[in-house]
């Protein structure tokens, strides 16, 4: 089964938070700034938790990874936005 997680960071050293960035982007979308929407299973969240724990320092740096809840059905429904609007990714197929 897959769940939707939020995950922010605040990672102190310019070098290690591009690594953090670029790990990110493999998992998920970038919302805004340090902030990333990951719709995985349970596989690739331990995966992505190994690849994080491999870049940051845990003095220094900060990750938040929070559960969103099953995918399906779609489980956020009550996002309040202020100012410009956030797009959430609705998982879907996609036929190339």
């Amino acid at each position: 089964m897959r769940r939707l997680y939020l995950v922010t960071y605040d990672v102190c050293e310019p070098r290690r938070l591009r690594k953090v960035f670029k790990t990110m982007q493999g998992f998920g979308e970038h919302l805004q700034l340090s902030v990333f929407q990951c719709d995985l299973t349970a596989i690739d969240r331990i995966e992505m938790q190994a690849a994080l724990e491999a870049i940051i320092d845990r003095d220094e740096d900060k990750v938040l990874i929070i559960d969103l809840g099953a995918t399906d059905p779609f489980p956020v429904k009550n996002i309040q936005t202020l100012g410009q609007q956030v797009k959430l990714v609705k998982r879907a197929s996609v036929i190339s």
